[in-house]
């Protein structure tokens, strides 16, 4: 399997040598996964780090009633890995799951902190991912805490639409903080 995605991707955020890149590259093993095969379980440590070549995966929790609430959403071209657990090495408090038929480059957590011993350039990756999910996960609270379910909506068409368009409603409206019900009368306005 061609690689030549994430190299793309890395190169974007990090020079690498051609030499770097190859060793980097080495380390990420394609892996391939049903639609709704679950990634991580709660409770379970996240020991992988998923760059997304083909399909998409889905970040939740579940809330005391046991309804799921979508945190995030990557598709074709992304990270997308639990970094909480990732980071610590402790149980996951959220599940990661494929929603398509998706083929994932993974690196283990241990060959992640690797690299970052043996190249000193893979640290600035790092730092760029870091920062990256930071601002990501405070536009999500500020979406959920200062916009109604309409601006919200007319947000994700805006800057997301391929999650309207790939994804159920239920998801959807999980990941908007909405019921399917309120999703389902936006959709029919716009």
């Amino acid at each position: 399997m061609s690689k030549k995605n994430l190299a793309a991707y890395i190169s974007k955020i990090v020079y690498l040598t051609e030499e770097q890149m190859t060793f980097v590259l080495q380390h990420f093993k394609p892996f391939s996964f049903k639609k709704n095969q679950l990634l991580v379980h709660i409770g379970e440590v996240n020991q992988f780090m998923n760059f997304v070549e083909k399909g998409c995966v889905r970040f939740y929790f579940l809330k005391e009633d046991g309804l799921e609430v979508t945190r995030h959403i990557v598709f074709e071209q992304q990270f997308g890995t639990g970094l909480a657990s990732f980071i610590t090495g402790k149980p996951s408090e959220e599940a990661l799951q494929v929603m398509e038929d998706s083929v994932l480059l993974r690196i283990s957590r241990k060959d992640f902190y690797y690299l970052l011993e043996m190249i000193p350039a893979w640290e600035k990756f790092y730092r760029d991912y870091l920062e990256y999910a930071y601002t990501n996960n405070l536009n999500i609270f500020q979406r959920g805490a200062t916009k109604d379910a309409g601006e919200r909506y007319k947000e994700l068409l805006r800057i997301n639409p391929q999650i309207i368009k790939r994804l159920p409603n239920k998801v959807v409206a999980s990941y908007l903080n909405m019921s399917p019900e309120t999703l389902s009368r936006l959709k029919s306005k716009h």
